[in-house]
């Protein structure tokens, strides 16, 4: 009934890899497949819904992952509140292709028609990147 999407941007809020998911699905659990392919030295921001050991594994192999941990993780985990703060891309990337109201209202009901409709959305705020100002 419901839906959930999950992407990767870069510093820029530009997608980098997108996963849509049934609504109950856990958000770790795409999280694996979208991380895969991180050049080495990648700085992984996330929220508390990523927090879980298989994407903390990750951290020691090639990316520096900083993710606040839940409240209920048994061994507290420090993250640095600065480098936190620079998740906001990826906040922005959600805020502005939820100004399409196809997306935002999930008419569609295929998982391809919605996921055209993203894409399309996505090309056109990378385009909008690249118009002139003047």
């Amino acid at each position: 009934m419901t839906s959930k999407l999950h992407a990767v941007v870069d510093r820029r809020g530009w997608p980098i890899r997108m996963h849509l998911t049934p609504g109950q699905t856990h958000d770790s659990k795409p999280a694996l497949d979208l991380l895969e392919g991180l050049p080495k030295g990648a700085l992984l921001l996330a929220d508390k819904a990523y927090d879980s050991d298989d994407i903390r594994a990750l951290s020691g192999a090639k990316i520096t992952v900083n993710i606040p941990p839940k409240a209920n993780r048994k061994t507290k985990i420090d993250f640095d509140r600065e480098a936190y703060k620079q998740r906001n891309p990826v906040e922005r990337f959600f805020n502005k292709i939820k100004h399409y109201r196809g997306i935002a209202t999930r008419y569609d009901k295929h998982e391809t028609t919605f996921m055209d409709g993203v894409r399309l959305a996505t090309i056109r705020i990378w385009l909008r990147d690249y118009e002139p100002t003047a």
